[in-house]
């Protein structure tokens, strides 16, 4: 199965997190850079209400912004998550003031929700940054149930 033929959106978690480790950096790359961004974060972050673990996040209210870099021509798309009442939704457009923005290239990203990183690692080493409430940012891994490839 090819990169370019999956919808994040409908696919099992721990396949999609095989399918990132073993696609070429290329390809990945390719994806990311071209037609297919759209489809793959879309999908990733309509799933992530589906991977969401509300037993950790108790009484969380939350407004999380996500760039993800590396757009084509330059920039980021941002998305919102908003995490409420035991609840996380995708917002169909940032409109919040965020609680915590946190900003990673695409590539990142894709290994990042595909248990393919480690998130403190990733801050360590600054290929991810955050702003705003950094002990959320901290806490963000423990929310969501991250496939292990």
């Amino acid at each position: 199965m090819s990169a370019y033929d999956v919808d994040p959106a409908t696919m099992e978690p721990r396949q999609f997190a095989r399918l990132v480790k073993e696609t070429p950096n290329s390809e990945l790359q390719q994806i990311m850079r071209g037609d297919h961004r759209t489809l793959y974060l879309d999908g990733i972050f309509t799933r992530m209400a589906t991977l969401f673990r509300p037993d950790r996040a108790g009484a969380l209210d939350a407004v999380i912004h996500w760039n993800i870099g590396d757009r084509p021509g330059g920039g980021a798309d941002t998305y919102e998550i908003v995490i409420a009442d035991g609840t996380c939704a995708l917002s169909e457009a940032p409109r919040g003031k965020p609680r915590l923005t946190l900003t990673v290239g695409s590539m990142d990203f894709l290994r990042l929700i595909s248990g393919n990183a480690h998130p403190i690692a990733m801050f360590m080493m600054g290929k991810m940054k955050a702003s705003g409430d950094i002990p959320l940012a901290t806490k963000i891994p423990s929310l969501f149930d991250i496939p292990k490839p």
